[in-house]
This record gives structure tokens, sequence and C-alpha cells, in this order.
């Protein structure tokens, strides 16, 4: 009894309840503080990623299947084969001057973004690497172009062709992007291998519509649309670019003035009197559009799976 006298008289000593009422305050405001920097410090602090280690064939950053033989690892591409994607994708390139306006590079980069559409869309295919160089001639008056000539290019499709044999390939399909050797070089050199390796069941073929065709149909189209005549580095490649590569690709600020030596009907020669501008550009392309662009490389993508579907029918 005494001892409980005692705690309740010191606990009604005067001065005693602000001093409870102050170490109350003091006490809240530490735990505040505790919560407040405990939040800001997860708050800053990385995610911890999860650990996950990608599928074979398949990118680490991306859900799409890996198709571009430059980007697989050979155990990739071991049981990409092993899955069925048999068939070699060889899209030629070519590096050349395309105006004041497009980058040399144009018909690899190109070449490159649209052999991997084909072969995503194929779903059996694997795009290889993209050849810079076919048929050309280089210029010092407009330095944009290296060239091959038909026979390197003849020798070096042979070769690689028979190279994607040799790691297991089924099928082998050339095509490309710039005119130099097409057909005779790409046509010659799929003849040649069907012949020896079609009795292995093995097949080369040419997809010639990729390039020939599209190109015809689309240039057909601009002009039921009252668009001008194209010709080199005029509205189809340029659109394109513009599609593809955007700024990286296409100098846009140049458009408006991309207007070159007029683009001529076939067989029709030019006024040797007439003066010439000689800027890399044959016909117009001020009206040139990423629109447009897309439009030119879905039929390119779509001609080619069309044709090459033709191809493998019935294997």
């Amino acid at each position: 009894m005494t001892n409980r006298r005692n705690v309740i008289t010191l606990y009604e000593m005067p001065g005693l309840g602000q001093l409870k009422e102050s170490f109350m305050q003091r006490f809240l405001v530490i735990v505040a503080t505790i919560v407040l920097s405990t939040t800001v410090a997860l708050a800053q602090a990385p995610a911890t990623p999860t650990a996950r280690k990608p599928a074979v064939g398949k990118s680490a950053t991306a859900e799409a299947p890996l198709v571009e033989f430059e980007l697989m690892t050979w155990p990739e591409v071991k049981q990409a084969l092993a899955e069925g994607k048999t068939t070699a994708l060889f899209y030629t390139g070519g590096t050349e001057q395309r105006g004041p306006q497009n980058a040399n590079g144009g018909h690899n980069l190109m070449g490159k973004a649209t052999v991997k559409a084909i072969a995503l869309k194929l779903g059996n295919a694997i795009a290889m690497p993209v050849l810079p160089y076919t048929p050309n001639n280089a210029s010092a008056q407009l330095p944009g172009t290296i060239g091959l000539t038909n026979e390197i290019l003849a020798a070096i499709l042979e070769r690689i062709s028979e190279q994607a044999i040799v790691t297991g390939f089924k099928n082998v399909i050339l095509m490309g992007d710039h005119g130099g050797g097409q057909p005779d070089v790409y046509r010659d050199v799929a003849r040649k291998l069907e012949d020896k390796y079609a009795p292995k069941g093995i097949h080369v073929y040419y997809c010639d519509e990729v390039y020939a065709k599209a190109q015809a149909d689309f240039n057909k189209w601009l002009e039921s649309q009252g668009y001008p005549r194209i010709g080199h580095a005029s509205i189809p490649d340029t659109s394109e670019m513009l599609y593809l590569g955007g700024e990286t690709w296409v100098r846009k600020e140049l458009i408006k003035t991309a207007l070159g030596d007029p683009a001529l009907p076939p067989g029709q020669r030019p006024d040797a009197s007439a003066p010439r501008l000689n800027n890399g550009i044959t016909g117009d392309a001020r009206r040139s559009t990423a629109a447009l662009g897309k439009m030119a490389f879905d039929m390119k993508v779509e001609y080619a799976v069309k044709q090459i579907r033709k191809f493998l029918e019935g294997l």
C-alpha cells in the first residue's frame, strides 16, 4: 500500500506531466523520422531484376524470336535448325550514292529490315547477314558508290550459299535490294546450285519479286495517283528510308529540293542538249513520305513471302 502510494505521489509530482508530454512528443518525432527515412530509401533503391535465362533462340529484350544469323549464337542456330528453320535468306544490299538527301548505305539499311521481316513472317527461315556490295561503279564526281563486278558477285553468292548448306540449311533463297546483277547473276547461280543439290534434297531459289515485281507494281500505283515518274533516289526509296530510319537515314531538310534529272520512259534517251543536274537523283523525290515508304516496304515483304512459300510448297 505504501509503495502504491509512493508511485501515485511520484506520478502526481509537479512538472512530471509536462515531462511526460515532452517525452512523448520527442518519441513520436523519432518514429516519424525513421519511417520517412525508410520510405525514401526504399523508393530510391533500384528494383532487383528477376534473374531470367532467355530461351534459346529468343531475344533477351524482345518477345520476337531471333531470326538474324549474325545476332545468334551457334547453339541458337543449331536449335533453330532442329526446330525447322531450315531456310536461309540471303538478301544483298549495295553501297551507292542516293542523291544529296539519302545515306549511301540505303540498300543495306533497307535490306536488313526487309529480310528480317520476311524471315519473321515466313516462320521457318533465318535472315543471313546482308551483303553490303553489289555490281556498280564508283564515281569521283558523286563519291558514294563502292561496287563489285557481276563475276565477283556470282562467286560470292555461290560460296555463301554452299556455306549455308554445309551449316545445315535445306533451302537457300537469293534476293537483292539493288538492281545490279539482277536478274542474270542471281538466277544463274540459283540454277547452277539447284542442279547440283536438288538430288540431295537441298534447294536454291532466286526470289525476284521482292525487287522487280514489287517495285513495278508500286510505281504503277504512284503514277495512277498522279505522282511523278520514279527513278533513282526518288520517291520509293527516299520514302522507304524515311519510314524505316527517319532523320538518321534521310536529310529531311533536303527533301524539298530533291529534284534531279528527268526520269524517262524505258527506251527513251535523254536530250543531249539539255543541261543536266547530275546530283544523283533521277526523277523527283520531293513528295516522299513515311506513309508511302511503309506501303513500299510492306509490298516487298508480302511479295517475297508469297513467292518463297510457293517455292517451298510440297518440299
